[in-house]
């Protein structure tokens, strides 16, 4: 969901960032290309369907869950990263950057925000289903309406703080292409390899891994609990939930991956075999692997859905409305059961198939 993952799509071949001799991502005629259509079809079928969404909440839903809040911020999050594809697409395609000094920082500032915001928000959603299926006596008093406002709120604060290394650390420069052409690049300004090893570092923790770790750990213990169940169903929804964290890796994986090969090269002298190799699989890479994160943002709304198929031919439009309300997992008309073990488990949710779906 995102970003700084178009924060890199001028990434420079060398590791102080400041060089005029520096060349950028851009300068890579396939990788800027195929980055290009990508973020293309990115924006085709992220901003209709992140709309639909916020739509279909806003519109046809008048009780909202804790769940329904969450979806309606990530798609709010997910919808404005892909509104700004429209920027670097133009970017990639003229291989030049077109829109000024000011609109450079600001711009993949707010990408990396709204990174930030959505794996953030996607980890909230974890850990509010995990305690909805692990705990579910415990869910009122633990996560009220209110208090995931409250954090929701601080989150948005968070992620604008901890977003502002991009705005530090990008200028445009000018570069040559191979021609010898002059052209303005969008591009990170590392004084220091120190500086660059901070942000790409900071950048590859806070927004990949302690996330993901949490994430991984909120299923494992969905799953763990829902194989104590009795539910006909179960097998689809444990499938459901492990295919939305499968994408989650897939996507922003490979995205974080060159991160650290970026900082490992910062580590070899600028001349050495291993520095260049690794800055070359760097420039070669960057354009796609950050136009490959992005697809995690526009795939929420096809993932919710396949799993509302069912209530596409009896609710037209207002599936996708009828999909969160059937799958809240909130204290608010969810019905208690007993398994076998005499823990308390959320019947309805279970028993449709598409809880995990509605909220991932």
């Amino acid at each position: 969901m995102s970003n700084a993952t178009i924060s890199h799509l001028a990434m420079p071949l060398n590791g102080t960032v400041g060089s005029q001799e520096d060349k950028s991502v851009v300068s890579n005629d396939f990788s800027t290309t195929l980055g290009a259509i990508i973020l293309g079809l990115v924006f085709l079928l992220g901003v209709p369907g992140n709309l639909f969404i916020v739509w279909s909440i806003l519109a046809r839903i008048k009780q909202r869950s804790v769940t329904t809040l969450l979806i309606l911020n990530l798609a709010c999050a997910d919808g404005l990263l892909m509104v700004l594809t429209i920027f670097f697409i133009v970017y990639l395609t003229m291989q030049t950057w077109v829109f000024g000094d000011a609109m450079c920082k600001c711009l993949f500032y707010l990408c990396n925000a709204n990174m930030y915001a959505s794996i953030f928000l996607i980890t909230l959603m974890s850990v509010h289903r995990m305690v909805a299926v692990v705990m579910p006596m415990s869910l009122s008093t633990l996560v009220s309406k209110k208090v995931v406002r409250r954090v929701i709120w601080c989150t948005w604060v968070l992620v604008m703080l901890i977003a502002i290394p991009s705005l530090v650390f990008r200028d445009v420069r000018e570069d040559r292409d191979e021609k010898n052409r002059t052209r303005q690049v969008c591009a990170p300004n590392h004084t220091k390899p120190t500086y660059e090893r901070f942000q790409y570092s900071f950048e590859t923790v806070l927004g990949f891994i302690l996330p993901y770790t949490v994430i991984i750990t909120c299923y494992v213990l969905i799953l763990r609990r829902l194989r104590q169940t009795k539910f006909r169903r179960t097998v689809r929804s444990e499938k459901l939930i492990l295919a939305i964290v499968v994408m989650f890796g897939l996507f922003w994986l490979p995205y974080h991956v060159i991160n650290m090969i970026q900082v490992a090269a910062q580590w070899y002298d600028p001349h050495s075999p291993i520095r260049l190799k690794l800055d070359n699989i760097t420039r070669s890479s960057r354009a796609v692997t950050s136009a490959l994160a992005f697809i995690s943002s526009c795939a929420n709304p096809v993932l919710y859905t396949f799993a509302g198929k069912s209530y596409i031919k009896k609710n037209g439009f207002a599936f996708m409305a009828q999909l969160f309300e059937g799958t809240s997992l909130d204290q608010t008309g969810t019905k208690k059961t007993k398994d076998t073990l005499g823990l308390s488990a959320v019947d309805s949710a279970n028993d449709s198939g598409t809880l995990q779906n509605g909220r991932a």
